[in-house]
């Protein structure tokens, strides 16, 4: 189930959420200290910025600064030009790449963002690339590199018209920028900031006031607010440029000539202190960085058009951050289906009984019907028979006169099980007869074949009902559901799998966690935890699926509150082995996968990158370009190793 999250909503729905507390009254309230940079006579520069703290001494004595007038300029700590690039450039952020620089700054000629390679050891300046020309006029920029190292550049249009771009990785910068996706940001937005470590994108509103976004592509466009003006906030005027510390962040109000500081509490931001700026007109552009006693702050006043320098005897407490999880890209994906907004859900594995390259993914459309692709991605079938959400596959079943693999899906259009005949030489699917429940809301299902002549499904129901029917063919060649047992979870239920070995049933509640119990339809119901919602797994709980190698099987459970997927033993006493992200494939432009409803693994040698088996996951927002919703495909090899599985 997709859970709803805060969109770009009016700003009457969110002040609820604004945590204002005023100034600190305690003893040692921050206090600032300005003074005219001594370089400001002779830097004539609309930006300047301190070296990220990453580069360590080698970037502590050397200042970046943006001109319109003389380009980009490496500068010594008293403003003296070590290295210039020429040009005409407006804006500024940098991000250490080793003992090297990234800077994007803004080509003020051509209203294209641009970044630079900068060696601050040897002072010289690579070439520059340029991202495409856009369609509005970019008013601001700003760097983010995120937990797998990929390096993001957010722009900011005058009218709102926000964008998210991959333009490099660990190593250096791709060879060509990549557009991830729209950002809807506040018209008028100017500046913007990106704290790496939360995944935190700090955006301002002309006249509002300071928003908080994650910075994640694969995250919902939602914001908080940090602070708004008043009435609603403590703001007296509006927000410029901000910078973010671990746990907060500082930003200047230029109009009230006032800088605020920020400590995060929660998902909120408490206000600290309001700092009166006195002496300068309209404090305009920031850059801040961590010392002994506090903070070491550069201020550019564009009323006087000079820069001062101060120390701030305040850092904000940094915050519990939720853990750093392996990323691992996925190789394919398919297709985007053809419908918007939640459609696709849950994806099966047919493996092709002779030949493991003619295996086929199919997905379920639950505005649409079945789908069925190639191991590349590539659509092969549609069959457009309503609202199906869940979809498992089983082997070898008796259909008629004829031995056939048969597809069952939870039809949520008439409350029952729709089954499909899947031709062992073809992999080609055909409709098989449906089988009707009781149930009011049907959701989830799945398969359990404890010998060849035996095959049942359990079909579940938001309610939390499971049913479970035996399956068997008529002498039309359509397949019968007779219902054996019947039981309860206590709130709703999607995802399922059988663990056909062992005999063993895993249930998935999306609220409270993983459930087991005994598949067989002749024993009692009784639910055993697996793995409750907790550290670990998020809710919501969603798709399941068995991986059974040679030595060790494993359950993998879609952690869809944090975009994340659980691998545990699939034997007791279920012991974790580790969570993982499918993320960003920059080299095949292939996006990550976020809030994932449904999934399925196999063990199967099925060639090439899978002949250690094969995770299909279905991926909750397309991007990289932005589209419909689709599968995303993974090498278990590459999850064995990033989570170094026995």
């Amino acid at each position: 189930m997709k859970t709803a999250l805060l969109k770009h909503t009016p700003v009457a729905v969110l002040l609820a959420s604004v945590l204002l507390a005023g100034c600190d009254k305690s003893a040692g309230k921050p206090t600032l200290q300005l003074s005219p940079w001594g370089a400001s006579a002779q830097v004539k520069a609309e930006d300047v910025r301190f070296l990220p703290a990453e580069l360590g001494s080698l970037g502590h004595d050397l200042r970046l600064a943006a001109s319109e007038r003389k380009g980009l300029l490496l500068l010594a700590a008293d403003g003296q030009p070590l290295a210039r690039l020429p040009g005409s450039y407006a804006g500024l952020d940098s991000r250490a790449q080793g003992q090297q620089l990234v800077v994007a700054s803004l080509d003020s000629a051509t209203q294209q963002a641009v970044l630079v390679p900068l060696d601050p050891a040897t002072r010289q300046w690579g070439a520059v690339q340029a991202l495409p020309a856009r369609d509005y006029a970019v008013s601001g920029l700003c760097l983010y590199r995120d937990e797998a190292s990929n390096l993001h550049l957010f722009l900011l249009g005058e009218d709102g018209q926000g964008e998210q771009w991959l333009v490099g990785n660990g190593a250096g910068l791709n060879a060509t920028p990549l557009r991830l996706r729209g950002l809807p940001t506040p018209p008028g937005a100017e500046y913007c900031q990106a704290d790496d470590a939360a995944n935190r994108l700090f955006v301002n509103e002309e006249g509002v006031g300071l928003w908080a976004y994650a910075a994640q592509p694969e995250a919902d466009v939602a914001r908080q607010p940090v602070d708004l003006r008043a009435p609603f906030g403590g703001l007296q005027a509006s927000i410029g440029a901000m910078h973010s510390q671990p746990g907060g962040v500082l930003a200047l109000d230029p109009e009230a000539a006032r800088l605020h500081l920020y400590q995060q509490q929660g998902d909120a931001w408490q206000s600290v202190a309001s700092l009166a700026l006195d002496g300068l007109q309209e404090p305009e552009r920031l850059t801040v960085r961590p010392t002994a006693k506090g903070l070491e702050l550069l201020i550019q006043d564009d009323g006087s058009g000079r820069f001062y320098q101060g120390e701030l005897n305040w850092q904000p407490t940094p915050v519990a951050l939720p853990p750093v999880l392996a990323n691992v890209p996925a190789l394919r994906q398919s297709e985007p289906v053809g419908r918007h907004g939640d459609a696709a859900d849950d994806p099966a594995i047919w493996l092709h009984p002779t030949d493991p390259a003619l295996s086929r993914v199919l997905g379920t459309n639950k505005k649409q019907g079945l789908l069925s692709y190639d191991l590349d991605g590539k659509l092969l079938q549609e069959l457009p028979v309503g609202r199906l959400n869940n979809v498992d596959v089983r082997g070898d079943f008796a259909l008629g006169n004829q031995r056939v693999d048969l597809a069952v899906a939870s039809n949520r259009d008439h409350n029952s099980i729709s089954l499909f005949a899947i031709d062992r030489a073809s992999g080609e699917l055909r409709e098989a007869g449906e089988i009707r429940t009781p149930l009011k809301e049907i959701y989830g299902i799945c398969l359990f074949q404890p010998n060849r002549d035996e095959l049942y499904a359990f079909a579940n129901g938001k309610d939390g009902t499971f049913l479970q029917y035996r399956l068997r063919s008529d002498a039309q060649g359509q397949v019968q559901g007779e219902q054996v047992r019947r039981f309860q979870v206590a709130s709703q239920p999607e995802g399922c799998v059988a663990d056909d070995r062992n005999q063993r049933l895993f249930v998935g509640e999306e609220d409270a966690g993983v459930w087991t119990l005994d598949a067989r339809a002749e024993q009692p119901a009784e639910l055993v935890s697996v793995l409750k919602v907790g550290e670990l797994l998020h809710a919501d709980v969603e798709g399941l699926g068995l991986y059974q190698g040679a030595e060790r099987d494993y359950l993998v459970i879609s952690s869809q509150g944090n975009d994340s997927y659980v691998v545990l033993d699939a034997a007791p006493p279920f012991a974790p082995q580790g969570a993982f992200r499918v993320g960003l494939n920059g080299a095949l432009g292939i996006d990550g996968a976020s809030e994932t409803d449904g999934l399925e693994v196999t063990s199967a040698n099925l060639g090439g990158p899978w002949s250690a088996g094969l995770l299909v996951v279905q991926d909750g927002r397309k991007r990289l370009p932005e589209s419909t919703q689709n599968f995303k495909l993974v090498p278990w090899a590459e999850v064995a190793k990033a989570l170094g599985l026995p």
